[in-house]
């Protein structure tokens, strides 16, 4: 479906999936997504473009992970297939997993016969589980993208992307990134305009400047508990232009440098030097969304020695070039009809 089809197209079907303890945002976020995009639809005396439905093993209330449940019309079934099914992720996605065997077993048969298939944040689980993203690019919450991988070593996961597309099927980070998807979808039917037209109704990006991990040295500071540790870390994420080394930030913070090792591993989790390390690289990451900046500023800027070192470090992390993960912040890059 694109967006030089005629007006009078039917709507499309889209089945979100859930299932008891299902995250609750991640089930409200793409169908206020596509609720919007009938809204304008309307507006401009077009008929809606989306007919949202919720699913589930059977028939009746779900409840979710807050105090929300909601009421699937719908029960799974290979043979009553939607367009567009979008599966939602669970906190405990293996205690849901272990339970959902009805819906790993929907996705392996109906997958091959859906014309666009979603999972989102930990969802992707129940798509590994089937065989559905074997020797694809996938993408999922970042605390759990790891595990994916070593349960499933045939995906290749992309721990930062918001979302991925591999021809039909699609995955994406966790909670809101649902609403990024679920934009990028309305975009492939409709086009920038509506879509841009629903992110600005809903106040969010249409495709937000950076991928998962460009907030986790701030949430990292934010989970410190020792203030002068936050400060340090603060200071670090100021001046990552400067060469930084141990025993400068040993002084500042007041402690001997082995001392200050060993609390700062203590209460971040990492050491010092990878910390300074994935900082440099979130920062080299997000002033790549500037196309402007000469990849030689943007690795003086993140503090590498050089744009040499700074592609090695994103080939090592990423397996891409600096230069190519810039060609991500042009769009969602469905309109071209760019995958993953």
């Amino acid at each position: 479906m694109s967006a030089a089809d005629p007006l009078s197209r039917p709507a499309t079907t889209v089945d979100i999936v859930v299932y008891p303890g299902f995250k609750a945002m991640e089930a409200i976020g793409p169908m206020s997504v596509f609720e919007y995009a009938n809204v304008h639809l309307r507006r401009d005396g077009r008929p809606d473009g989306y007919d949202v439905r919720i699913a589930s093993m059977r028939a009746g209330q779900v409840p979710s992970d807050t105090l929300m449940s909601l009421h699937a019309t719908r029960t799974l079934d290979p043979q009553a297939l939607p367009h567009t099914a979008i599966v939602v992720g669970a906190r405990d996605i293996h205690r849901a997993l272990a339970q959902g065997g009805a819906i790993v077993d929907w996705v392996a048969r109906a997958a091959p016969r859906l014309p666009r298939l979603a999972a989102l944040c930990s969802g992707a689980f129940f798509l590994g589980a089937a065989g559905v993203l074997d020797g694809k690019p996938a993408t999922t919450h970042w605390s759990v993208a790891e595990r994916l991988q070593a349960e499933h070593p045939g995906i290749a996961v992309d721990a930062d992307a918001i979302f991925v597309r591999a021809g039909h099927v699609w995955t994406s980070a966790g909670v809101t990134a649902g609403i990024d998807l679920a934009l990028a979808l309305v975009e492939e039917d409709f086009g920038k305009e509506l879509a841009l037209q629903v992110a600005t109704d809903m106040v969010v990006y249409l495709k937000r400047p950076g991928g998962q991990s460009q907030f986790s040295s701030h949430l990292l500071s934010e989970r410190t508990a020792r203030p002068g540790i936050r400060d340090i870390q603060k200071w670090i994420l100021d001046n990552l232009h400067e060469r930084l080394s141990v025993a400068q930030l040993a002084q500042k913070a007041m402690m001997s440098e082995r001392h200050f090792a060993r609390v700062f591993l203590q209460e971040v989790g990492l050491s010092t030097q990878e910390f300074i390390a994935t900082c440099r690289f979130e920062r080299a990451r997000q002033l790549l969304a500037d196309v402007a900046l000469p990849l030689k500023t943007v690795a003086a800027r993140a503090g590498f020695n050089g744009e040499a070192q700074m592609r090695r470090v994103f080939q090592k992390r990423m397996g891409i070039a600096p230069g190519q993960y810039r060609e991500r912040f042009a769009t969602t890059g469905v309109a071209a009809g760019r995958n993953g």
